[in-house]
């Protein structure tokens, strides 16, 4: 009896992973409502208020005394599967709402110390998705349910070397946890759900100068957080008879583990006030996905050495670009207007394409606005309307093994965010 082919689709269902998510892969840039009215170009040099600081802890520097931000990104994404067939061609039901809302989010708290040193602790959710199919769908032993939350908090500190050069350094502590389900109908079982979280840490980086007033250039760099998930996997009792279904049952409810990687990022921004009315930003972004090349599934019990009970998923995916550019109007001394235009690579290609990662490049259309209400008090609203390309799915590709599956993806994603900011 072939293990491998018994354990690739539990495996499978521990792969955190969909096209919920805004950005590429499962990311969540949304951090920043004033930052998403821009669609994030400048995110780490513009530093309007301190929730930048998640993109580039330097530019803590430009906040003044003490100030409190909060806020919420609600996230409705809209993903069907037409099309779908069996690979013996027999036709399934069209899947509507693949992808559920979501929201994500924030809040920040810096301190200005003295004229040189900035304090701050931030709290968010970088990644998570929550997709879920019918259980009787054709693709179900490859995805039903993927349900994965993270939750960061962040203490940082900047340092202003002097009027041009600021620098700044963050500790991740990162705390994850899943749900996933799937079927393996090749061996009677109609569903086998996986649970786990994980607590660990990384670090962010970051440096912004200022060449002049209205000038000025960042940089912000997040860690990859190594995480070692451990949890449960469980199995329906509707399985084979005999020893064989005893084998399965022992295989398929025990203690697992798997290693997952949340990716490093590196930003890089412009910011420029144009005029007293106008300012411009650009920013480049690149996620480094291309950590997340296997996914190794550990069974804690039946883990011999003469056994392959440790399987291995090759996901091969890649590095993604982000490119964004915006520009602020000021209307008066107390609204201001925000555009931005994106462009989001997916992680994901052809090849390794899973339902629960049909992602695919996407093209961000944000607007937003700010309001001061008075010097203490303001508010932040931003809106982004993102399309992704179409996607085509055939898990045969994927080398997966299961009832193999083809379907057409057809996604887009409606963002909403408020932030409010408080300067004692």
């Amino acid at each position: 009896m072939n293990i491998k082919s018994l354990t690739i689709l539990s495996v499978i269902s521990v792969g955190l992973f969909s096209n919920t998510a805004s950005g590429a892969g499962f990311h969540l840039r949304e951090q920043s409502a004033a930052a998403q009215g821009n669609a994030y170009a400048g995110s780490s040099s513009a530093a309007e208020n301190n929730t930048f600081a998640y993109y580039n802890p330097a530019s803590l520097t430009r906040m003044k005394g003490l100030q409190i931000s909060a806020g919420g990104t609600y996230i409705a994404p809209r993903a069907s599967a037409k099309n779908i067939r069996y690979a013996d061609g027999r036709r399934d039901a069209d899947v509507e709402n693949v992808v559920h809302a979501a929201i994500s989010p924030n809040i920040t708290v810096s301190y200005q110390v003295n004229d040189k040193l900035f304090l701050a602790l931030a709290g968010n959710s970088p990644f998570g998705m929550i997709t879920k199919y019918d259980r009787e769908w054709a693709g179900s032993d490859h995805g039903v349910t993927s349900d994965v939350k993270t939750a960061t908090f962040t203490p940082m500190a900047a340092y202003k070397l002097n009027d041009k050069l600021s620098l700044g350094a963050g500790l991740q502590v990162q705390y994850v946890w899943a749900h996933l389900t799937n079927s393996n109908r090749r061996y009677g079982v109609a569903g086998i759900s996986s649970d786990g979280d994980a607590l660990d840490l990384g670090y962010q980086l970051g440096a912004m100068y200022e060449f002049t007033d209205n000038t000025r250039v960042g940089i912000g760099y997040r860690s990859e957080v190594k995480h070692k998930i451990k949890g449960e996997m469980k199995a329906d009792d509707n399985m084979v008879p005999g020893m064989q279904g005893v084998f399965l049952n022992n295989l398929m409810n025990q203690d697992i583990s798997v290693r997952l990687n949340t990716p490093a990022m590196l930003s890089m921004g412009v910011y420029h006030d144009v005029n007293e009315k106008w300012a411009v930003m650009a920013e480049y972004q690149r996620v480094f996905w291309s950590s997340l090349q296997n996914l190794t599934f550990v069974g804690k019990e039946l883990n011999r050495p003469d056994a392959p009970y440790i399987t291995r998923i090759k996901e091969n995916w890649r590095d993604t670009n982000f490119y964004a550019v915006g520009t602020s109007y000021k209307l008066d001394e107390q609204w201001k207007v925000r555009f931005g235009l994106a462009y989001d690579q997916s992680a994901v290609r052809f090849a390794h394409r899973t339902p629960r990662i049909p992602d695919t490049d996407r093209i961000w259309f944000s607007a937003g606005l700010g309001y001061d209400y008075n010097e203490h008090l303001s508010f932040d609203v931003g809106a982004t309307y993102i399309k992704a390309h179409s996607a085509h799915l055939e898990t045969a590709v994927t080398g997966n093994e299961g009832v193999h599956a083809t379907a057409d993806y057809d996604n887009s994603i409606k963002v909403f965010a408020f932030g409010m900011t408080y300067k004692f």
